[in-house]
């Protein structure tokens, strides 16, 4: 039988999938959202990580049981509608490629984002337990994340939807498909289509850089 995974397990596989932070970029600001989404193709077998932890993983020990790639998008926007945008794709691990896109959100688009922030549907989406793996779950193919911090004056919302597909045992040969987002699907599609669009905007903006304002996130 498989082990259940808790959070914390899943939160130590985040640097192998290049899962960063942005930092703070203007002293004395608070972002006004943070918001990253990742994705990555792993096929890590269940049975290892059982037995080696994700840790073993991370350090390199058991390469050949997943492969790349892995993608990331992460988002920093302030008060003022000063925004950092960072793309980072890895095909081969130890090698990202990042690109970088920095602007100003106009007035209306600012007040469209607080506008959607604001809404009191989304003011209520928690941290949601992390998906559980089913008993007969041998294979993790691939994962996709969205992570989000909201300022809320006196306490920040943060939330992490994790969406995973995995192969089991069953005899229908069928992976299955486990999100803990998906009671949250339609309060957030307003928020994400934005994210893309701002993505699609800054398309010709981006140039190739260093991870100046994302970090690796720090599990402790």
């Amino acid at each position: 039988m498989v082990a259940h995974f808790r959070l914390t397990q899943f939160l130590t596989l985040l640097p192998l999938l290049g899962i960063l932070l942005l930092v703070d970029s203007a002293a004395g600001q608070t972002p006004l959202l943070r918001l990253q989404r990742s994705r990555a193709t792993l096929n890590l077998e269940t049975n290892v990580v059982h037995a080696q932890g994700y840790g073993g993983l991370t350090d390199g020990k058991s390469g050949s049981v997943f492969n790349y790639p892995n993608s990331l998008s992460c988002l920093v926007v302030y008060g003022d509608g000063k925004y950092v945008l960072e793309k980072r794709d890895e095909t081969t691990v130890g090698k990202p490629k990042v690109k970088l896109a920095e602007g100003t959100l106009a007035p209306d688009d600012l007040q469209h984002l607080k506008t959607i922030l604001d809404d009191e549907a989304l003011k209520k989406v928690p941290m949601p337990k992390p998906p559980d793996f089913p008993d007969d779950a041998v294979t993790v193919r691939d994962i996709e994340s969205i992570d989000a911090q909201i300022d809320r004056s006196s306490t920040p919302q943060h939330f992490t939807m994790i969406k995973e597909r995995v192969k089991t045992t069953a005899a229908t040969g069928m992976d299955d498909y486990l999100d803990n987002g998906a009671p949250f699907q339609k309060t957030l599609s307003p928020l994400l289509k934005w994210f893309e669009a701002l993505e699609k905007k800054s398309k010709s903006d981006f140039k190739d850089s260093k991870p100046e304002y994302c970090v690796p996130m720090n599990i402790g």
